[in-house]
């Protein structure tokens, strides 16, 4: 009994120190991103976007959509993507062996005909494309269908492929960027042409949401508290992450659901890895690797204004098979290249942005949930005493609900989304709920995803969509039901 009581209590004080470092590593990133996010405020009305869209050398951008059984929102998205305010680009939609009406909608609403078209083979695929399709009247529309690959990279290797621009913008099909994102995501580009390879925007839950041909017209908090956790983890993540992390040169990750390319860097690197689940990290984490062997000088850029809002899972048993993904693909990211973990060769990258990613992202889960029940047994057989047990909370919990209610702030007095008190009322409460319940269930799904990872598993499920309508709501389980 005395070796186990004297494990337990190292091992809650380990977890006590855990918790203090990981949210204070946030409430550092949080300081950094505050001053970044400041700056983009303060320097928006003299940015020059009028002058990137009225200049006739701004590259073009092919934006890629691949879609798979999307026929819920496939059109609306199309349709508020060739509305983007951008002086030259293109929509490739691949629809990946579509086996709904994904084809047809699109086939109806932009009046497709078939086209005789070469496609290169610059980056790997899988699944070939048997047709292409654009529209009778020439809108800057092009459909390629090919066969499914069981792939997520596929059909964007594919894309990347059939695109006839220098840059490549890579978005989902459930996405909806606002009017001028595709020019703000540009601008590094046009401002440092030689050394910026690829670019970010911010991801926003749109769920709830009032749209209007292929634009969310006004922001609004979901029903359900499923998706409202959702909203206020997307923006510790890319405002306060991805901003922070981009700020001092570490930006690990560009999301799959909206960020932009050079096509010549993609061609270079092989396209995106077709047996990684998370291959929008691996990606990134590829070309940092890649530029870094070669000494060649180089930019990752994120941006916290350009907006692509995105229909989030409505329940819990999808939002877990995500979860399970992305905790599975950022495994198999840090295995890939764990030759970089640690290797000053590799900078800020290989010193802490990995180290970061393995020890807090990725074994996280496992200490948080090692950690909440050695101290639920130590308080069980009387080893714990309260005043441990009370800071044990505020470190691991009190600290974590703090930086959520930051985070939101910080959002709502940059960019003001949320005009209605309830919204607001709404994000308060998420914040909680984040914390309390959420972060605990979220790793064990994490947990799940580490297994899968070491042991196998599918790769892919696909996500119900809802679809976007004039006021979308949905009737979610709360958490408290689970």
């Amino acid at each position: 009994m005395n070796w186990l009581t004297s494990l337990l209590r190292g091992f809650d004080h380990f977890v006590l120190g855990y918790f203090l470092a990981l949210n204070s590593g946030y409430l550092v990133l949080l300081a950094l991103a505050t001053v970044s996010v400041t700056r983009t405020i303060r320097r928006l009305d003299i940015a020059g976007y009028s002058d990137i869209f009225a200049n006739p050398l701004t590259p073009g951008v092919s934006v890629l959509v691949p879609a798979h059984n999307e026929e819920t929102m496939i059109v609306e998205s199309v349709r508020g993507l060739l509305t983007l305010r951008y002086p030259e680009f293109e929509v490739v939609v691949i629809d990946d062996g579509s086996t709904d009406a994904t084809f047809a909608r699109l086939e109806e609403a932009f009046d497709l005909v078939e086209i005789e078209r070469v496609v290169p083979h610059d980056v790997p695929t899988a699944g070939k494309i048997h047709s292409i399709f654009a529209p009778r009247h020439g809108e800057h529309l092009v459909v390629a269908r090919k066969d499914n690959a069981g792939r997520r990279s596929d059909p964007l290797n594919a894309g990347i492929n059939v695109a006839r621009y220098p840059l490549i913008c890579m978005i989902d099909a459930d996405s909806l960027l606002d009017e001028n994102a595709l020019l703000r995501v540009a601008k590094p580009f046009v401002d440092d042409p030689e050394r910026t390879v690829g670019t970010g925007g911010t991801i926003r839950a749109a769920n709830g949401s009032e749209v209007s041909r292929g634009r969310v017209v006004t922001p609004k908090m979901p029903r359900g508290w499923v998706a409202r956790v959702q909203i206020v983890e997307y923006l510790r993540s890319f405002l306060i992450g991805r901003t922070a992390w981009a700020r001092v040169g570490g930006l690990l990750i560009i999301s799959g659901a909206f960020g932009m390319f050079r096509r010549d860097i993609l061609v270079e690197v092989g396209g995106l890895d077709l047996d990684c689940v998370g291959e929008d990290a691996e990606l990134v984490t590829r070309l940092h690797k890649h530029l870094r062997d070669q000494r060649r000088d180089y930019r990752l850029v994120f941006l916290s204004e350009p907006v692509c809002w995105t229909e989030v899972p409505p329940s819990l048993r999808v939002l877990s098979s995500q979860r399970r993904r992305w905790s599975r693909g950022l495994a198999e990211v840090l295995w890939k290249h764990k030759a970089m973990i640690g290797n000053p060769r590799y900078g800020i990258i290989g010193l802490v942005v990995l180290p970061y990613y393995l020890v807090f992202e990725l074994l996280g889960a496992v200490v948080e949930l090692l950690g909440v029940f050695a101290v639920a047994l130590s308080l069980a057989l009387g080893i714990l005493n309260l005043k441990f047990a009370i800071l044990f909370f505020l470190a691991s919990v009190g600290y974590g609900v703090l930086l959520s209610f930051a985070t939101f702030a910080l959002e709502e007095f940059s960019f003001h989304r949320y005009s209605r008190w309830h919204d607001l009322w709404a994000g308060a409460g998420a914040s909680v709920m984040e914390n309390v319940g959420y972060r605990q269930l979220h790793a064990w799904w994490r947990l799940r995803g580490i297994f899968a990872a070491t042991f196998g598993g599918p790769t892919w499920e696909e996500m119900p969509r809802d679809g976007f309508g004039p006021a979308q709501i949905q009737d979610e389980p709360s958490l408290t039901q689970v």
